[in-house]
């Protein structure tokens, strides 16, 4: 294999960039694991004070992720996320206002490997969120199983996100006064298996949770394409009835999560590796959808309000398709 190594005269900007996303990706596959194990290794040293002592703060801070988490607004703000968001680069796009008075929940899509684009819009303040929708805060959905990791649970509240499960994100979305986005990758963990170049794959048909929870809320529906989301990444072939998505989606099924083998390129090469290809990605937050509250809404009322969303979703990428390189002839694969 062919391996084209990174220029030695880069300017210390485009090294800095690289340095920032290499730390992003490190914390979603690495952290929370290397957090476990040293929370454990540490009670067989001399520091074992230390994992007692967060062991107790722990019991005592549990409920926190469900109740709106602990976000620092200094980490959302450091530089480093400025020189991730040009690494891409990454884009904000506002097509209207948002009115601050109401809670709201967003459609992100497509979820991608990494789901860099929400991370980077809804989580740093690098694009602008703040600035664009002002007296909003967003509030990204992860999956609970992380917020079950010692320190790294905090780290990723500091960030803005809360666990992706009914309590948290209605916890939210009740609070009067409104001035919340609460973020929701709706495809999950796994529409990632599908995420690859070119790929237009939206895992919406049967997703009906989401709708459901606007409406026992009266949140009003966003929904948000982030176009270059999937071309950040190759993917091992993985096509629906193959044997590894046959492994990948038993995993998934089992795990929560899922396991999308998937490579780019390296830090000091172009050729392969984890890091994330240099493409942008420009989200596009859409118009909202009004909601009106209702706690027991009837099946045919999701439905219609699930296929309102879609038909909006649809519109969304057929106006702004053409601004970001997509074929006109290309449209969005529900499933």
């Amino acid at each position: 294999m062919n391996i084209q190594f990174a220029p030695t005269d880069l300017p210390l900007s485009r090294r800095l960039q690289t340095a920032s996303v290499l730390q992003w990706v490190f914390s979603f596959l690495g952290l929370a694991p290397s957090c476990i194990v040293l929370f454990f290794v540490l009670m067989f040293t001399r520091f074992w004070l230390v994992s007692v002592l967060y062991a107790c703060w722990w019991f005592i801070d549990w409920e926190t992720p469900s109740k709106g988490g602990n976000r620092v607004h200094f980490l959302s703000n450091l530089r480093v996320w400025d020189y991730m968001r040009d690494y891409f680069p990454v884009k904000l796009v506002k097509t209207v206002d948002l009115d601050p008075r109401q809670n709201y929940i967003l459609g992100f899509h497509p979820h991608g490997i990494l789901v860099a684009g929400a991370f980077t819009n809804f989580c740093t303040y690098a694009t602008g969120f703040r600035k664009l929708f002002p007296g909003l805060d967003s509030f990204l959905l992860m999956l609970p199983l992380w917020f079950r990791a010692p320190f790294f649970r905090d780290y990723i509240m500091m960030a803005g996100l809360i666990p992706s499960d009914k309590e948290s994100a209605s916890y939210l979305l009740r609070r009067q006064g409104g001035g919340n986005a609460v973020v929701i990758a709706v495809g999950g963990a796994p529409e990632a298996l599908d995420a690859r170049p070119g790929a237009f794959t939206i895992l919406l048909a049967n997703k009906k949770g989401f709708i459901k929870l606007a409406m026992e809320n009266g949140a009003h529906l966003v929904p948000v394409f982030s176009f270059g989301e999937n071309e950040l990444f190759d993917q091992v072939e993985n096509s629906r009835g193959t044997w590894i998505r046959l492994i990948q989606d038993k995993l998934q099924s089992f795990m929560g999560i899922s396991l999308p083998l998937f490579h780019a390129r390296g830090i000091f090469q172009y050729s392969y590796g984890i890091m994330p290809y240099r493409k942008p990605i420009n989200t596009v937050v859409g118009r909202p959808i009004r909601v009106e509250k209702n706690e027991k809404p009837t099946v045919e009322e999701l439905d219609a309000l699930h296929q309102l969303y879609t038909e909006e979703l649809s519109q969304l990428f057929e106006e702004h398709k053409g601004k970001y390189g997509v074929p006109e002839d290309q449209h969005l694969s529900f499933v």
